[in-house]
């Protein structure tokens, strides 16, 4: 386990410590609310890693080089932004898959505009956006997001 990680948990935990000893009934009530949470997405998220990993697993990296890689010019940044608006998969597994994604050979633009477009833009929850905020709104939100997804990606590539 990296620093970070060890790092992380460690002040989760400590708190969690503190939590329970300054209100244990809160803490259980809690603590049973994350875990009903975890156990709701655990299936989901199960299907995502095995799917990516059989996609990473399946795909020698010179196929993803070639799709979304330094390369793949715009073709493979609109690929991955349409690809990130349209998936459905939490933050949390977003920066792992990033990371599979850059291993295999694809290139930082693509990499950055599939995380800003799985963030900002959803496709699979428009349809509420638009029932309340308006459809005007929720098109026009989506739309603008993303192109700042697309500016965001491209200012990251020629930064880093």
């Amino acid at each position: 386990m990296n620093p970070t990680a060890i790092f992380i948990n460690s002040f989760v935990l400590l708190f969690l410590i503190v939590s329970f000893f300054k209100d244990k009934s809160k803490t259980k009530n809690a603590t049973k609310v994350a875990l009903k949470s975890l156990l709701k997405m655990l299936p989901v998220v199960l299907i995502i890693v095995i799917l990516i990993g059989l996609l990473l697993g399946l795909a020698p990296p010179e196929t993803i080089s070639k799709f979304i890689g330094e390369q793949s010019g715009w073709g493979g940044l609109l690929l991955i932004a349409i690809l990130g608006t349209v998936a459905h998969i939490p933050s949390l597994l977003a920066f792992p898959i990033a990371a599979s994604l850059l291993d295999s050979g694809a290139a930082l633009t693509s990499v950055a505009v599939f995380i800003t477009t799985l963030t900002m833009i959803g496709i699979v929850t428009l349809p509420l956006e638009i029932q309340l905020m308006g459809k005007k709104f929720a098109l026009l939100r989506n739309g603008i997001s993303f192109i700042i997804a697309i500016l965001i990606a491209l200012i990251m590539g020629a930064v880093i």
